[in-house]
């Protein structure tokens, strides 16, 4: 029997983009494996993204043809540190658990560089073919991240050694975001595909805002859901946006992440009253939210790394019919603007800019994006997907 190995640093029950993009391709992968005489084993984590979300998960659990190993991590605060920790424990198991096992296949989805590695690492042990899911460049993005320069000095060769040694071995690349295409080219060996983020059956089916009207507020709601972390720079621009809005309009956030204290001490420095920070909810509670938005909120730090980035966020708010803000530039503002009907793209960043369009704005409207759902369905692009996965059994 072929044994593939399937590695992502989160899987369900857990609540990030990794788990979602993860958790229902391996089980369509694992569906259509049944035809080659394939096990697929997934090495991931317990529930750990938010120190803020509790949500309890078996250590081990099999479904026919699929079993799911759950790592236990230490608590964490999402800071630097405490990441690089939690990796390492990852890390160490997952190749514990694989010593005296081979992999016919490895799979390995990867937003920073080290499952990856570990892909790699266990891949060139079974002399096995290594198929990358790359959902972010972390090198480049650690670059604009590391304001020391001695820092970088230190550590960014040895994470260009790591990227270099691992992505010269993959026999397939694909690539979540086509911004990531440029950085890649170098890479002459591996096979590339660009099979993106999509739309989870459960936002479709569930989805009620569809039918609704305008939502009858005193004041304009804009809702944020998901990391609050130096990547989305949230402090850099809902504080300042908010004060200049006024009571106008009110913005809740939903979420948590290593940068919510320093958003927590901004708005408190302002002394803001429209600004509501919650705690991460489950999906379903998180429609409820939805609903009731006037204006649905994303935003990326205004770093060079994050042009290239196409955040799956995306395609969770366009299954709404509301209007979408979006602080980003590069790939993600192009891609916005071309397949996102009813948004508007502003500088990251740029309080400004955001506050003048949300008062200028005359007119607001709600949006049918049927075309837009059905293109990005997830379960149209995971069939594809795992199609391409098992190509190299």
């Amino acid at each position: 029997m072929n044994r593939i190995v399937y590695l992502t640093f989160y899987f369900k029950p857990d609540l990030c983009a990794g788990s979602f993009r993860n958790s229902p391709l391996a089980f369509e992968l694992a569906s259509q494996a049944k035809l080659k005489d394939a096990f697929i084993d997934i090495y991931t984590t317990l529930p750990n993204r938010y120190s803020s979300f509790d949500v309890e998960a078996l250590e081990v659990e099999e479904f026919e043809n699929i079993r799911i190993h759950r790592i236990s991590l230490p608590p964490h605060k999402s800071g630097m540190l405490d990441q690089v920790f939690s990796f390492w424990k990852f890390y160490k198991e997952v190749i514990k658990l694989n010593r005296s096992k081979k992999a016919s296949l490895v799979f390995a989805s990867s937003s920073r560089l080290f499952t990856a590695f570990l892909g790699y690492r266990i891949a060139s042990k079974s002399n096995a073919p290594l198929y990358l899911d790359i959902r972010d460049i972390f090198v480049d993005t650690m670059n604009d991240v590391f304001k020391s320069k001695l820092v970088k000095i230190l550590i960014l060769p040895l994470l260009k050694t790591i990227e270099v040694k691992t992505f010269k071995y993959a026999k397939h690349i694909n690539l979540i975001s086509g911004g990531f295409k440029d950085y890649f080219f170098r890479f002459k060996l591996p096979k590339y595909s660009y099979f993106s983020n999509g739309i989870d059956e459960e936002f479709i089916s569930g989805n009620r805002s569809n039918q609704s009207g305008e939502v009858s507020n005193t004041y304009k709601l804009i809702v944020y859901a998901g990391n609050i972390g130096e990547g989305q720079g949230l402090h850099r621009i809902i504080p300042q946006a908010a004060q200049l809005l006024g009571n106008d309009f009110k913005f809740l956030i939903i979420g948590d992440g290593g940068a919510k204290k320093q958003l927590q001490a901004e708005i408190k420095n302002l002394g803001l009253t429209n600004v509501t920070l919650n705690n991460p909810v489950s999906r379903d509670e998180l429609r409820i939210f939805y609903d009731q938005s006037d204006f649905l909120f994303l935003h990326l730090n205004d770093y060079q790394a994050f042009r290239k980035v196409l955040p799956s966020k995306i395609f969770e708010l366009a299954t709404f019919n509301k209007p979408i803000i979006a602080g980003v530039a590069g790939f993600s503002a192009q891609f916005i603007n071309k397949e996102v009907s009813n948004s508007f793209v502003f500088d990251p960043c740029d309080a400004i800019q955001l506050v003048e369009y949300l008062k200028s704005s005359k007119s607001y409207s709600t949006t049918d994006r049927h075309e837009f759902v059905d293109r990005f369905r997830r379960s149209k692009i995971n069939k594809a997907m795992a199609k391409s996965i098992l190509s190299y059994l």
